[in-house]
C-alpha cells in the first residue's frame, strides 16, 4: 500500500509505504496507491485524544461492547491515540481488537468517599492509603495515574482539596519510582500548589491556574490538557443544578467567566497544552476536533492547536509519528485539516495499523 500528499507540520510532499501494518520510507515495487495517486491531499499521523474516557458511561462502568463503539466513534473521526484519564470498566481487552485506537490507560481514578461522581472512582476511606492505591494503578495501567485533585466538600459548600501535601509527595514519588506519570482532575485554585510541587506531571482541566501556579508548573515541568469544550459547555449548567451550594455555584461560574483568559496565559507562559475532549460522561466521543478548534481560542495558531492533538501529543506521550518503522496509524484527507473541524473530523481515509477505513461521516 502506497500513500502520497503534503505532511503536516511542514507542508512538504511525503511518499509512505505500508508493508505488514507498518510504515516504510523506502519505496516498495508493485504497491497500490490508495491515496494521492494524482497530486494533491494531505497526510497526518493519526489524532491524539488525550482525555478520552473509553469505558465510561454516565453512571460510570459500562459493558465492553459499548466501549468498543466509544472506540470506534474515535476511529472514525481519525482519533487513533487515546489517553483514558482514568475510567472503571477494564478496556484491556480492546488491545486485542486490531480495527480499534490504541489506548494509554490511567487506571481507576482515585478519590475519597463522596468527593467525585458514583460509580467513576475507587474511594479511599484514609488519604494514607493512596501511596498504595497509586502503586496498583500504576502496573495494572499504562504508564500514567489519574488523581482526583479537587471537589466539592459538601461540608464546607465549595470546591476543595482531597489530599494533603505530604501524602500527595509520597503517592507521586511512588509512581514515578514505577516509571508511570500522574495526573490529577482540578478545577479550583487551592488544590493546584500541593500537587504541582509534589512533581505531578500533567493538570486536566485547570481552570483556577493563577500566575503563581503558571510559574510552579513552569519550574516543576508539569503540562496541562484543558478541555476547553468540556469548560466551555457545562460550568455553566453545573452552577445552575448547584441550589443548595450557592458558594460552589458562585465559584463554578467565575471560573468559567476565566477560563480562556487562564488557559491562555498558562500556554502564552510556556507551559505545554495538549488536546484532550473529556468524552465519556458529559461530552461525546468523537469530538477532538472541536477541542483542536478550541484551542485557537487561547492563542493557539492553527498549526500549533492540530500539533496539540497530533506530532507533538504524541512526542509527549512517546509515541511515534509519520516514522519509518512505526505502525501506519495515519489520516488522508482531500482539503486542508487545518481549514476547521469540519474537514479535520472527517478523514477520507483513515489507516489504523496499516488496515484500510473510509469513514462513512
Amino acid at each position: 500500500m502506497h500513500v502520497r500528499g503534503l505532511g503536516l507540520p511542514d507542508e512538504t510532499e511525503i511518499q509512505l509505504w505500508v508493508v505488514d501494518g507498518r510504515i516504510s520510507l523506502e519505496p516498495v515495487a508493485g504497491a497500490d496507491t490508495v491515496f494521492g495517486a494524482f497530486g494533491g491531499g494531505w497526510i497526518l499521523p493519526g489524532l491524539v485524544d488525550a482525555h478520552c474516557h473509553v469505558g465510561l458511561g454516565h453512571s460510570g462502568e459500562i459493558p465492553l461492547d459499548e466501549a468498543i463503539a466509544q472506540a470506534e466513534t474515535e476511529r472514525d473521526i481519525g482519533a487513533l491515540l487515546l489517553r483514558d484519564c482514568g475510567a472503571p470498566t477494564d478496556t484491556r481487552g480492546l488491545d486485542d481488537h486490531d480495527d480499534l485506537p490504541r489506548i494509554i490507560r490511567a487506571g481507576k481514578h482515585l478519590a475519597r468517599p463522596k468527593r467525585y461522581q458514583a460509580g467513576f472512582s475507587i474511594e479511599l476511606e484514609d488519604e494514607s492509603q493512596l501511596p498504595a492505591a497509586v502503586a496498583h494503578e500504576a502496573k495494572r495501567g499504562d504508564g500514567w495515574v489519574k488523581l482526583i485533585g479537587d471537589w466539592i466538600d459538601r461540608s464546607v459548600g465549595d470546591l476543595a482539596p482531597l489530599w494533603s501535601d505530604n501524602v500527595l509527595k509520597e503517592a507521586i514519588d511512588t509512581a514515578h519510582a514505577l516509571g508511570a506519570r500522574v495526573t490529577a482532575h482540578v478545577f479550583s485554585e487551592d488544590a493546584l500548589p500541593g500537587l504541582i510541587k509534589a512533581g505531578i506531571d500533567c493538570i486536566e482541566h485547570g481552570t483556577g491556574l493563577t500566575d503563581d501556579n503558571i510559574a510552579l508548573m513552569l519550574e516543576h515541568g508539569a503540562a496541562l490538557v484543558p478541555t476547553l469544550i468540556n469548560t466551555i459547555e457545562n460550568f455553566s449548567g453545573i452552577a445552575d443544578s448547584a441550589t443548595r451550594y450557592p458558594t460552589y455555584a458562585a465559584h463554578m461560574r467565575d471560573l468559567h467567566a476565566r477560563c480562556h483568559a487562564r488557559m491562555a496565559a498558562a500556554r502564552d507562559a510556556g507551559v505545554p497544552v495538549y488536546a484532550g475532549s473529556d468524552a465519556g460522561s458529559m461530552i461525546a466521543h468523537g469530538r477532538i476536533a472541536d477541542e483542536v478548534e478550541a484551542l485557537k481560542g487561547i492563542g493557539m495558531s492553527a498549526t500549533q492547536a492540530l500539533g496539540a492533538a497530533c506530532w507533538d501529543a504524541r512526542r509527549w506521550l512517546g509515541r511515534p509519528a509519520l516514522d519509518h518503522g512505526a505502525p501506519a496509524d495515519l489520516l488522508c484527507y482531500a482539503e486542508d485539516p487545518l481549514s476547521g473541524p469540519d474537514v479535520l473530523r472527517r478523514p477520507d481515509l483513515v489507516l489504523l495499523r496499516g488496515r484500510a477505513f473510509r469513514p462513512k461521516n
